[in-house]
């Protein structure tokens, strides 16, 4: 695929939403890219470590795999400092991680224009922790969001954020669900620019350095950037009405971004109906004298978009200055838990517009839920060495003890035949809650102080997050037991690359770090050796301080 991409020709491709990206990056003259492989955004960074590490003639181009988000964040944040194009892409969560810098990030000066991609995922399909829509932090941070909906746009979008970010010296965020991500459509191609390649970083703390009292005359020029920007929102092609005009005769209109804006129109199409639509392709700031102007002489808007009511309460708080009396609907009619469907939004229209669908789906949802299925769980892959790290846990374990996991395939022994995941979170917390409750079980009874709590890191998550929930636990001096599952990749999201194993020479050994940070029973084991494992956790579990098993195998995907 990275020969497709670096194509020059502008003839049309079939690229994921993901690809776009990449390639509208490169046709912008990007020159340093960083992330931490996160699913739905993963092909962003595949794509460029492929880029990377093939022939090409893509010149001066950096791309990593950095230790965490935020850190990818910082190092996107520094190069564009210096003066080059940067992109950073994370998942929705990796947001969370990063948001500590995202925040006075805005209140800085970009300097070579900077691109911030995050890839929600609606209904949890690869995310199990929480639903969540990035949205909110536009409102949080005042960063500009970009919304696509298919391929074509993902790759315009990439390039008009480049564009407003190196005008008005701000990062973009352009921010994608899975179903834009992971869609595949023709993208029309455009030039491969090769962009700035000499770096200078100018000192300027009035652009750099968040301090008081010049963080508030900073935070007064980020509002102004977004005022102008909005001034770009209201004229932008990003924001259209399509399937025809609003005039005299029209009652009702339909306001929708990213990939809700699909579902609209095949559900249009489906219904036969016409009804003006307005494609917002800025989500913030939103073009409110467009919304405006859309709505003044509407009876009745339907509100498309996926999860939290965002832009339905926006189009509320509008309508009451130009439009009082105008209906709007928006999650009474479609729910705010899970992504939108086709046939959710023609339940919605058919009800908005009063119009029969022509297949009964209510019935037809009724007769599949009556359908007796035998309800099948997630595995871990044939050969997987964690098969043999959970059987020898669940053996050596005495009654009663508390697992903890984290985000990894080792997340999959919360389900049969393990059922060895009590509590999961985020990368990290698995020991960090650990030591919690070893401190709280202290102040239990006789028989809860002596109940033993493992913790099941990843080796990726050890790196990402976990370091510094060590270094707690062996500070504030609790002793869960700690098993580091090193199978020497990211597995879960594709095999990529980590410090503790990098593509290109030897990493990082865990090991070192952990006795580095004051873990005295630290033992490294192959869990083909059951009998050792077995041994070990036994021994382990009755330490009074933390102990960490590193239970290493390659994982199986990579040692073919």
């Amino acid at each position: 695929m990275e020969k497709v991409l670096l194509k020059k020709s502008a003839k049309k491709i079939l690229l994921l939403g993901n690809e776009a990206i990449v390639r509208g990056a490169l046709e912008s003259g990007v020159k340093f890219v960083s992330t931490y492989p996160g699913t739905p955004a993963s092909e962003i960074g595949n794509t460029f470590f492929k880029i990377q590490n093939s022939k090409s003639k893509i010149q001066d181009l950096h791309f990593e795999f950095s230790t965490n988000e935020k850190v990818a964040l910082e190092a996107a944040a520094g190069a564009s400092f210096s003066g080059l194009k940067s992109l950073v892409a994370m998942k929705h969560f990796g947001l969370n991680v990063a948001s500590d810098f995202l925040i006075p990030l805005c209140y800085s000066g970009i300097k070579g224009g900077q691109v911030l991609v995050v890839a929600d995922d609606p209904s949890c399909w690869s995310s199990a922790q929480s639903e969540q829509s990035t949205r909110a932090f536009a409102y949080l941070a005042h960063i500009p969001i970009l919304e696509p909906s298919d391929p074509q746009e993902c790759k315009e979008f990439t390039k008009l954020a480049f564009q407003l970010s190196e005008k008005f010296k701000i990062p973009i965020m352009l921010r994608e669900t899975t179903r834009v991500a992971l869609q595949t459509a023709p993208v029309k191609l455009g030039k491969i620019v090769r962009g700035k390649t000499k770096a200078k970083f100018v000192k300027d703390p009035h652009r750099f350095s968040t301090m008081p009292p010049r963080v508030l005359e900073m935070k007064r020029e980020l509002l102004e950037k977004i005022e102008k920007i909005k001034r770009v929102s209201e004229k932008s092609p990003l924001n259209q009405i399509h399937r025809g005009r609003v005039s005299g005769k029209s009652k009702m209109g339909i306001i929708t971004s990213g990939i809700s804006y699909l579902y609209v129109i095949e559900a249009l199409k489906e219904l036969n109906l016409e009804i003006p639509v307005l494609k917002l392709g800025f989500f913030y700031p939103l073009p409110e004298k467009k919304i405006q102007q859309f709505i003044k002489s509407l009876k009745k808007v339907l509100v498309v978009e996926e999860l939290e009511p965002f832009l339905e309460k926006e189009v509320e708080r509008l309508a009451k200055d130009i439009n009082p009396l105008v209906e709007i609907f928006g999650k009474n009619l479609l729910s705010e838990i899970g992504e939108l469907k086709p046939e959710d939004v023609i339940l919605a229209l058919t009800r908005f517009s009063n119009k029969k669908p022509k297949f009964n789906f209510t019935n037809h949802l009724k007769k599949f839920q009556n359908l007796k299925l035998k309800k099948r769980f997630p595995q871990l892959c044939p050969g997987c060495p964690y098969w043999l790290i959970f059987q020898s846990v669940k053996r050596a374990a005495p009654k009663g003890t508390i697992f903890g996991g984290e985000i990894g395939c080792y997340m999959l022994a919360a389900y049969p035949p393990h059922y060895l995941q009590d509590y999961l979170f985020c990368m990290g917390s698995s020991a960090g809650i650990a030591h919690g409750i070893k401190k709280a079980l202290r102040r239990g009874s006789d028989e809860t102080e002596k109940q033993k709590v493992i913790a099941f890191v990843g080796d990726s998550s050890f790196f990402h997050a976990g370091i510094p929930a060590l270094i707690n636990t062996v500070y504030n001096k609790s002793n869960p037991l700690i098993i580091i599952m090193d199978n020497k990749t990211t597995a879960m999201t594709g095999q990529q690359p980590h410090p503790g194993a990098p593509a290109e020479d030897k990493g990082i050994e865990i090991e070192d770090i952990v006795r580095a940070v004051g873990v005295k029973n630290v033992k490294v084991i192959d869990p083909v050796n059951l009998r050792e494992l077995e041994k070990t956790v036994k021994e382990f579990l009755n330490k009074k301080e933390v102990s960490v098993i590193i239970a290493r195998r390659p994982c199986i995907q990579i040692s073919k």
